[in-house]
């Protein structure tokens, strides 16, 4: 198996975004990590170089490809500003990250990153949930499949890079193909979708720092050819950390959707996934309540497991619209666990016209807004 030694030295005779230095030694390298044979590295660099850096990136990758042991390398590019560089202003949202100085020691932050649109990608909207365990994933893709069925066409983004639940989900088992520097989405129940679950074993642990994250979600946004599509629904990772930020900031979502239980453990969490969202100029299109209501397969009774009308009336209090309550009922389970999603195979079963009303509710709010503009980026 190669080892870190050897991908540095590989490293060695390719100069970094600088212009002189190497990029193994100027300070380039913002992650590397290797999974047997398979080595994933994260390159930072100026923003303003972007050219430059996407020609050290493909050298790079070239040339840890071509060490012995290695069956693939994946090279992303990371944007961090260097130190010295000129600060940079992208309104709230920059703001919100920037924090506060400590004086003039501090060591320079990571300027927040362009908010680039995706070529043939008419929306894209968020499905997140403020903590894990709230069935966000399973929300996500059967929201995806039921704005396909309204006759949109429709992607599906795995960014949960330390849980991908894709796979399962839609039941996918193949390693998507590359043509060129791009690689090709799988297709399933028609939709198009891509994972960092297609590109490693579904037992590997992602044992990534935050600039990998980012990294590898930026990747999988822009170096796929997702083609023509009117709405891309992007499965956010739980909470709000590094990775759901530079996600809000870094592309221009049209909206996001909350997941949430009803207990009032969750709503916590979920007001703060709200909050995040306005912080970063990201309309909230509305919140879903998942597991509403247990309704038993053999009786028909009702039990309110994990309580009833919470995420209804938190949307109340925080003025946003409330999207629908999801059952809690096993077929959903049995469903999604055997990559057979609700709404692509029940789509008139309760759950799968739950769903439906929910995605007709989130088109008609995706047709009568206006996509959010990329924030004007300024050098002073």
């Amino acid at each position: 198996m190669v080892g870190e030694n050897e991908v540095l030295d590989a490293l060695a005779g390719i100069v970094g975004s600088d212009g002189r230095s190497a990029v193994s030694r100027s300070n380039g390298i913002a992650g590397l990590t290797i999974r047997n044979d398979k080595v994933y590295l994260a390159l930072a660099g100026n923003p303003r170089l972007a050219q430059a850096m996407e020609a050290m990136r493909s050298e790079a990758e070239a040339a840890i490809k071509a060490l012995p042991g290695v069956a693939a390398a994946i090279v992303s590019l990371t944007a961090e500003r260097p130190a010295g560089a000129p600060n940079l202003k992208a309104g709230p949202a920059a703001s919100a990250q920037a924090g506060h100085s400590h004086g003039p020691s501090a060591a320079p932050r990571p300027a927040p990153p362009r908010s680039l649109a995706i070529p043939g990608i008419e929306r894209i909207i968020a499905v997140a949930s403020g903590k894990g365990g709230v069935g966000k994933s399973t929300t996500a893709v059967n929201l995806a499949l039921s704005l396909a069925a309204t006759g949109w066409r429709i992607g599906v983004l795995d960014a949960d890079i330390y849980g991908p639940s894709l796979p399962r989900l839609l039941g996918l088992d193949v390693k998507p193909e590359r043509e060129g520097k791009m690689l090709k989405p799988l297709h399933a129940f028609g939709i198009k979708a891509m994972s960092v679950g297609f590109l490693v074993p579904e037992r590997e642990a992602m044992i990534w720092r935050g600039p990998m994250v980012s990294s590898a979600i930026n990747m999988l946004l822009r170096e796929v050819d997702w083609g023509e599509l009117d709405c891309l629904v992007v499965d956010m990772p739980p909470g709000t950390g590094d990775a759901q930020l530079s996600l809000a900031q870094g592309v221009p979502m049209t909206g996001a959707v909350i997941v949430s239980t009803p207990q009032d453990l969750a709503l916590i969490d979920a007001r703060r996934g709200v909050a995040m969202f306005e912080k970063t100029g990201v309309p909230v299109l509305g919140l879903i309540e998942n597991m509403s209501t247990f309704i038993c397969p053999h009786c028909g009774g009702r039990s309110d497991i994990f309580a009833h009308g919470g995420a209804r009336h938190e949307a109340e209090h925080l003025r946003v619209p409330f999207l629908g309550e999801v059952p809690l009922v096993m077929t959903i389970r049995e469903q999604a666990d055997s990559g057979r999603p609700t709404a692509a195979v029940s789509p008139t079963s309760e759950p799968g016209k739950v769903y439906r009303a929910i995605a007709d509710r989130v088109r008609a709010a995706l047709e009568g807004g206006q996509r959010r503009a990329a924030p004007r980026i300024s050098f002073e």
